[in-house]
């Protein structure tokens, strides 16, 4: 696997630690913050919290990708992406990503500032996605994915479902790297809850150490989500906070390398002493 990557001056080594993406939503309906930081003024004092509390990459989402949640037109999405990058780039040190699926938003917020595009199709729904990034020459995370965020949740249906979500990967990493993506560039998510029902779910984080033969790094998802309100029966998704460390914890320990979290602050005491109690003992073996 790529051992590192640079981006923005950061020095990302992977599997020597876990890194912590901090989730920016500027929508006014994700499941756990919508509405909350859909202002440039709300969003820049979030991003500067989750920054201050250890956020390694910073990802602004324009869309709503909830089981559901309605598409908005290009307009709406570049106006709330841009507007968000505009005030956030002069203030954040970190690196940006954004949480797009279309190749205009990619192109557009790099030019604004943003250093990574992480697209939940795996570059599937918009045919000049994998191309545009190839030229904007910046990394890309492939997310797998079935059916739409409208449709996903009527297409569980799997025969086998790390094989699929792995040979659907495989593909998506051959077609980018054949649009022109340098594969030390490309960074892999198996989906928690995109097309999956809550027992897939779980199989995901037991057998996550299938999809290393791919040979990226990792990111797991799994902030807060649906699976974890289940098995506390906690309907809030801000008071799963404690779920949300145990699942990062299992994800760390099956070989993730980014988590993407609500809760910086919490998730970055959970990764570090999971870091300490795993990685240095694969460093002392190895």
């Amino acid at each position: 696997m790529p051992r590192n990557l640079i981006i923005r001056g950061r020095y990302f080594d992977w599997g020597q630690r876990t890194y912590l993406m901090g989730i920016l939503n500027v929508t006014p309906d994700s499941f756990s913050d919508g509405g909350e930081f859909n202002t440039s003024s709300a969003a820049l004092v979030q991003a500067q919290a989750l920054v201050a509390a250890g956020a390694d990459i910073i990802d602004v989402g324009g869309q709503s990708t909830r089981p559901g949640a309605k598409q908005i037109t290009l307009a709406e999405e570049l106006d709330r992406v841009l507007s968000v990058l505009h005030v956030l780039r002069p203030e954040i040190s970190v690196p940006i990503s954004v949480d797009t699926t279309r190749a205009a938003v990619a192109q557009a917020s790099v030019a604004a500032g943003a250093d990574i595009i992480n697209d939940i199709s795996g570059g599937t729904f918009d045919s000049e996605m994998l191309p545009i990034v190839a030229e904007l020459s910046v990394p890309m995370i492939l997310m797998h994915i079935r059916g739409t965020p409208q449709t996903m949740q009527q297409q569980t249906d799997y025969q086998d479902l790390l094989g699929e979500i792995s040979s659907f990967l495989a593909r998506q990493i051959q077609a980018a790297t054949t649009a022109g993506i340098n594969l030390d560039k490309i960074i892999i998510d198996p989906g928690i809850g995109f097309a999956k029902n809550y027992e897939q779910n779980l199989e995901i984080f037991r057998g996550l150490r299938s999809l290393a033969p791919l040979n990226c790094p990792i990111l797991v998802g799994a902030s807060r989500k649906n699976f974890i309100g289940r098995i506390l029966n906690q309907p809030d998704p801000k008071a799963r906070v404690w779920g949300t460390a145990a699942a990062c914890c299992a994800a760390i320990f099956n070989g993730a390398d980014i988590l993407r979290v609500h809760d910086v602050q919490e998730m970055r005491d959970v990764s570090l002493v999971a870091d300490a109690l795993l990685r240095q003992a694969i460093q002392h073996d190895s």
